[in-house]
Formats: structure tokens, sequence, C-alpha cells
């Protein structure tokens, strides 16, 4: 983050090439459109050029921030966006990096983690976890599909992204 704060677009394409699929995945998932997705992922990528100075490591990982990002603009768009009412979703050309061996082997590696620590979650924490990243869906959703109380599932939400984050940084 630091070389983007100074402009290092080579450091632009590292963090894309790390991060972009793990982005599209999640993107993807909740939107269920690709042209959104993609628009979404250029989004954030911008934003990320243009604000790096604002990221505070203190506050939390690069890749959760990001993923935090995603799954707002996603369940955004959702709101905002009504393609059947004959609103037409803008298409955006996004420009994609090539992606060396060395950070698709480091992206396996971090989704490993992911995976491992998920599963080691208590089931209901990872059921509440994958509602609310994964198929996009509020709190409030997530009481109501579920049945149980709103305190309980942000509870369990908030139990279970500190277990992760412990998990992730040891």
């Amino acid at each position: 983050m630091a070389r983007m704060v100074q402009r290092d677009e080579a450091a632009l394409e590292a963090l894309y090439d790390r991060y972009a699929g793990l982005l599209s995945s999640v993107l993807n998932r909740i939107l269920r459109d690709t042209q959104a997705a993609e628009e979404i992922l250029q989004d954030i990528f911008f934003q990320l050029w243009r604000t790096a100075s604002q990221f505070d490591a203190s506050r939390g990982c690069l890749p959760g921030w990001l993923m935090v990002i995603a799954r707002n603009r996603a369940i955004s768009r959702l709101r905002h966006h009504n393609p059947a009412a004959g609103e037409e979703l803008f298409e955006n050309t996004l420009v994609l990096l090539p992606m060396s061996l060395e950070s698709a082997i480091t992206q396996k590696e971090l989704m490993g983690r992911v995976k491992v620590a998920m599963e080691a979650l208590p089931k209901e924490q990872r059921a509440a976890v994958e509602l609310a990243y994964f198929e996009g869906l509020t709190h409030s959703e997530i009481a109501e599909r579920t049945g149980d109380p709103l305190g309980t599932v942000k509870t369990r939400l908030r139990t279970a992204l500190e277990t992760l984050k412990r998990a992730m940084h040891p």
C-alpha cells in the first residue's frame, strides 16, 4: 500500500493480481451478473488507487477491507437496480492484467486458509457468514431466513469475524 500511495502502477497491478479473483467471486455470487460484477471490481480498484493513503492497516487487513467494500457495493447495486423494470446496467470494459504464477499460488494459499478458518467456525456462525458475505444478505434478512433474533445474528457475525481475523493473522 505504501507503493500505491507513491503512485506505483506496478503495486496496483500486484494487488489486482492477488485479489481480483477473490473479489470477483464474491461479487458474482451476490450479483449473479458478470457485467455488474466487473464494473464494481473496476470501481473498487480505481477507488483503491485514488484513496490508498486512507487505508489504515491497524484497523484491519487489506483483503478484508476489500471484501467488505465489494460486498457493500454489490448489495447496494442490488437494491438500486431493477433490470426487470427496464433499467439496464452500464457496460464497462474491464482491463484484465495478467496473473502471475506467484500471485495465483498466493491467492490459492489465502483461499485455503480462509476455507480452513471457515470450517473451524461453529455451524451457526459459518452459516451466518456465508449468508452475509456470499449471498449478500443483510443482518435483518439473515434473521428472517434463519428465524433467529436479530441480536443473535449480529452477535454470531461479530464473533465469527473476530475468530476469522485471528485465524488469518495469528
